[in-house]
């Protein structure tokens, strides 16, 4: 019995201990080896758009992917389908997946502000693209078209060629998007001087080619006499052509939309859309993703909340200064 009890007291500990040491020597360095592999991965980036329905929106959202990409980032695109739910569940994802920064096109000024304060309360820093959210402190920063005063350029442009009476349809984008209300508020600063220009019909399209379609076909059986019609982006603009096409009203109505999208730039240059307003996407989504490698890389965190981008009105007098979604070079 006493030689059993030595066994017990004396072997049995030293091969515990022998184990202990063992397990420890074994399982150190694997710590370590997965610790430096995290620390060589590169940061990500996610880049989430209000819709890839809308080719604008597919360049806007594919350069700042591209970009960050150039810049040492792992970056990955997310579309939210203009559906504020899809969209908060892009945000708990890429949340929960660690993602260090995000390049945000909102689906509504309102309705996306919660999303925004959800990754910024996690430590992610957001970056807002051509869409504004109705709040002054929950992004990082915000890059805006200047849509406002693309507008009142535009009506300008619509007084120059309609004349001073006349009858005319506005289409409106989203109603939840500040950007809707910028670009009819610009436009009808101007177009509203003129008593003799009446607008017959207004109506939401939501920023859509295909409902731009079916709303243009609807308002064309009351108003058969229209001059014009002015669009709040390009895409309603193709829309409301092709319904004018099918009425045999093309030559009669003058068509006006906004954004610098490049069917509608070949448009102007054929003469079957009268103008449009170039905002720059590229710009728009290189700066975005060039002020998150800024955060991130260098500390930079003095970010102005609100930067407007410049546009331009784009015609068939100027027409050969463009491409579709920006400049020749």
């Amino acid at each position: 019995m006493k030689r059993n009890a030595l066994i017990q007291s004396t072997i049995i500990p030293f091969a515990c201990l022998l184990l202990l040491t063992s397990a420890g020597c074994s399982s150190q360095p694997a710590s370590n080896e997965s610790s430096s592999a995290e620390a060589d991965e590169p940061k990500k980036i996610a880049v989430i758009v209000s819709t890839l329905n809308n080719p604008w929106f597919v360049v806007l959202g594919e350069t700042a992917r591209d970009r960050a990409d150039e810049l040492g980032y792992e970056a990955n695109m997310f579309d939210s389908q203009n559906d504020t739910a899809k969209e908060a569940e892009h945000f708990d994802n890429v949340i929960a997946a660690g993602y260090s920064a995000i390049l945000f096109n909102p689906t509504d000024a309102d309705g996306s502000i919660a999303n925004v304060k959800r990754a910024t309360e996690a430590g992610i820093p957001v970056f807002c693209i051509d869409r504004e959210i109705n709040s002054t402190d929950a992004a990082t920063t915000q890059l805006l078209s200047d849509n406002y005063s693309g507008c009142v350029e535009l009506g300008k442009y619509f007084v120059e060629k309609v004349g001073e009476k006349g009858k005319y349809v506005e289409l409106l984008g989203l109603v939840g998007d500040n950007n809707t209300w910028n670009r009819s508020k610009g436009f009808h600063r101007v177009v509203d001087r003129y008593e003799g220009l009446e607008m017959v019909a207004q109506q939401s399209a939501d920023f859509d080619r295909n409902k731009a379609l079916e709303v243009m076909e609807s308002i064309l059986q009351s108003h058969g006499d229209l001059n014009a019609v002015f669009c709040g982006n390009d895409a309603m603009a193709m829309g409301a052509y092709q319904a004018l096409l099918a009425a045999d009203k093309a030559d009669q109505v003058k068509v006006f939309g906004y954004d610098g999208s490049e069917d509608v730039i070949k448009s102007i240059s054929e003469g079957k859309i009268a103008a449009t307003v170039m905002q720059y996407p590229k710009v728009m989504a290189k700066a975005s993703a060039e002020y998150a490698h800024e955060y991130l890389a260098n500390g930079k965190r003095d970010f102005e909340q609100k930067i407007p981008v410049g546009v331009d009105l784009v015609s068939q007098e100027n027409i050969d200064d463009f491409i579709g979604y920006g400049k020749k070079e």
